[in-house]
């Protein structure tokens, strides 16, 4: 697993008062295609905020459904970026975790597009 920590704001611990985890998907199907949405001008893996008293495993899980229509299950944690909001007061730790596993039928959101595309793309 790799952690990555990103400040280019160059913000120090006490210019950031306040700490948003989220998570996202790297999700592979049967033709080697990742799964990516695509909404306000940026494209991205599938994911979002971990509600309170939710584990990231639940959130992940539950992100995807929202987003997506798709259940996924055995995920694996692959991941970990640190980042700061040019804002200055959020410190973004973000999660991120990867499978196959996954059934349902794929819907995109109202938030953006959802679409799979080969991962040498």
């Amino acid at each position: 697993m790799k952690e990555i920590v990103t400040n280019k704001y160059n913000l120090t611990e006490e210019d950031m008062t306040e700490v948003v985890k989220r998570v996202k998907i790297l999700l592979v199907n049967a033709n080697d295609e990742i799964l990516l949405g695509y909404s306000h001008h940026n494209y991205q893996f599938p994911g979002g905020h971990v509600e309170p008293r939710e584990s990231f495993v639940e959130s992940v899980i539950r992100e995807v459904k929202e987003e997506t229509g798709l259940d996924i299950a055995n995920v694996q944690l692959c991941g970990v970026k640190q980042f700061t909001h040019r804002e200055g007061k959020y410190r973004y730790i973000v999660f991120f975790y990867k499978t196959n596993t996954y059934s349902g039928e794929l819907k995109s959101s109202d938030e953006g597009k959802i679409f799979w595309i080969d991962k040498n793309d």
